[in-house]
């Protein structure tokens, strides 16, 4: 049962969502799952959607289709590029959940970016990725 499961907090986990510019020098949009810890993780479950409740100037619900990916490993010290993203859904809450063990311990986290907070004013450098965005941890 979920009761019996120890859940450890979540350290050195990051999903970032950034900014590149392609060959036709226009705006592309990824989600990125970065893993700074030591050890590799492994069995990595990532699900996202996008909602709106109505909520901040939102006037009806709004919501995503839920996707769901699966990545066998991820490095330690790496990263996966875990879906694009279109700027017309900034406007909602994005979620991405992490599903991921290291060795047999499983942990768990819920990365949310809120409405509008994907702007062009937060962008920061991603130092591992070379890239600029908005970085969660």
């Amino acid at each position: 049962m979920k009761k019996d499961i120890d859940f450890l907090p979540v350290e050195g986990i990051q999903v970032a969502i950034v900014k590149k510019t392609n060959e036709l020098n226009q705006a592309e949009w990824h989600v990125v799952l970065l893993n700074r810890n030591q050890v590799p993780i492994t069995n990595v479950f990532v699900t996202s959607k996008g909602y709106a409740n109505g909520e901040s100037g939102t006037p009806t619900e709004q919501r995503t289709s839920t996707l769901r990916h699966f990545f066998a490993e991820v490095p330690s010290g790496g990263h996966v590029v875990v879906e694009p993203i279109m700027p017309e859904l900034f406007h909602l809450n994005n979620e991405y959940w992490v599903s991921y063990f290291i060795e047999s311990q499983i942990y768990d986290k819920k990365f949310i970016f809120v409405p509008d907070s994907i702007v062009e004013a937060n962008l920061m450098e991603i130092i591992p990725l070379g890239l600029e965005g908005v970085l969660h941890e």
